[in-house]
């Protein structure tokens, strides 16, 4: 009853969060529609940006059934599976806090601009999570990469400066940043997938335990763990956990039932994402739906949109096998981190440029302000492709 294939629209899925998360990044909100952009903490609502992320974070959670069932039907061992966990997370936290603290650097004090101090980082990311080809023949070549890789960071590390009284020397976690957030977040999900494996039941209580937290977190009752908040604060919000964990069980689901029983899958996802919706509306009564307080209202209304959106695409890509439409997204679902990341480094460059080269940027109409940051969205998928050509892929 279980199907091991690949679905495709997991791909197109997170393809498509990713674009809208480069769209939604690029625009500039004096400008656009404010239904595009994030609302203000205090603001009870959401706009499109306010679901992106948890959106990517979600099909986070629905890719890890599929990964690490061959895992482990190819023989790893546990210990195999847990050092892939964790290398992972931490990779995706380092990354995560580098990004956090380029907006943090005094030229002054650091003796580098913040552009470059940037530049720099992600040259280093770029060397050394690099998914280099041909491993075996050229150990020592990539091994060397990967040592300036790393030299930079610390050099970055050792000269950072942020003249900052609170933390004038070192580099802060803060809220970790998009890319710490998502190793939190798959650091749980993972884990909770290796101990209850594909048991829908225990990942649904796991999942319930989290939005419990990030109620009681809510509510201000969590006072005694603040001493490892600094660290696990994440994890004891619940927040980000409970989102992945949603997707987690979303990917469960679809393993479960066949394609061939197409009709179930979209009933299913169907009646969990109207639950999803009215439970969030329900604890609209108790909480607000912030974004950046990360309330469980929140959460639970992405969540549910976010079933409806895959099942959507499932329908169209898996079983009418309507794909060709789709095909733009796939540079983006096959190397999200590149997707992500590769921007910024044009970004830096740009400013460190002082040429006025996003010009749309500086429109006062909104159309001419939307329409540009569509196509550098999708500039930056078309440069996904390129980089993946020239074997330039990041991989963690």
């Amino acid at each position: 009853m279980t199907n091991y294939n690949r679905i495709s629209s997991i791909d197109i899925m997170r393809g498509l969060t990713l674009v809208l998360m480069l769209f939604v990044n690029d625009l500039n909100m004096n400008v656009a529609p404010a239904w595009l952009g994030h609302r203000e903490a205090e603001f009870d609502g959401m706009g499109l940006a306010d679901w992106v992320f948890p959106g990517f974070l979600f099909i986070v959670g629905m890719a890890i059934p599929f990964a690490f069932s061959k895992r482990f039907s190819s023989g790893q061992s546990l210990y195999d599976i847990s050092r892939h966990i964790l290398t992972r997370s931490l990779s995706l936290i380092i990354i995560g806090v580098l990004m956090l603290n380029t907006g943090r650097v005094n030229p002054e004090l650091t003796g580098l601009s913040k552009n470059l101090w940037a530049i720099l980082m992600y040259l280093g990311v770029f060397l050394f999570w690099n998914d280099y080809p041909d491993k075996e023949n050229k150990f020592f070549t990539i091994t060397g990469l990967k040592f300036i890789g790393l030299t930079i960071f610390v050099f970055l590390i050792f000269k950072f400066r942020s003249g900052q009284p609170e933390n004038s020397g070192s580099l802060i976690t803060g809220w970790w940043g998009i890319l710490g957030l998502i190793g939190w977040g798959y650091l749980v999900s993972a884990f909770t997938y290796v101990l209850c494996r594909d048991s829908i039941l225990k990942t649904s209580l796991f999942a319930l335990f989290f939005l419990i937290m990030n109620m009681l977190s809510d509510w201000k009752l969590l006072g005694f763990l603040n001493p490892v908040k600094p660290v696990f604060g994440i994890i004891i919000d619940g927040n980000v956990p409970f989102i992945v964990l949603s997707g987690l069980i979303g990917g469960l689901l679809i393993r479960k039932i066949p394609v061939k029983e197409f009709k179930k899958a979209i009933l299913v996802f169907i009646c969990l994402g109207l639950i999803y919706l009215i439970a969030g509306f329900v604890l609209r009564k108790w909480f607000i739906i912030s974004k950046i307080q990360a309330t469980p209202s929140w959460a639970m209304i992405c969540n549910g949109i976010s079933f409806l959106i895959f099942i959507l695409l499932y329908w169209i890509v898996d079983v009418r096998n309507k794909i060709n439409w789709a095909s733009f997204l796939q540079p983006a679902g096959e190397n999200s981190l590149t997707t992500y990341l590769a921007p910024d480094i044009l970004y830096y460059l740009i400013w460190s440029s002082g040429i006025p080269i996003l010009i749309y940027k500086q429109s006062h109409e909104p159309l001419i302000v939307v329409a540009g940051s569509i196509i550098w969205a999708l500039l930056m998928v078309g440069l996904t492709a390129l980089l993946a050509r020239l074997k330039i892929k990041l991989r963690l």
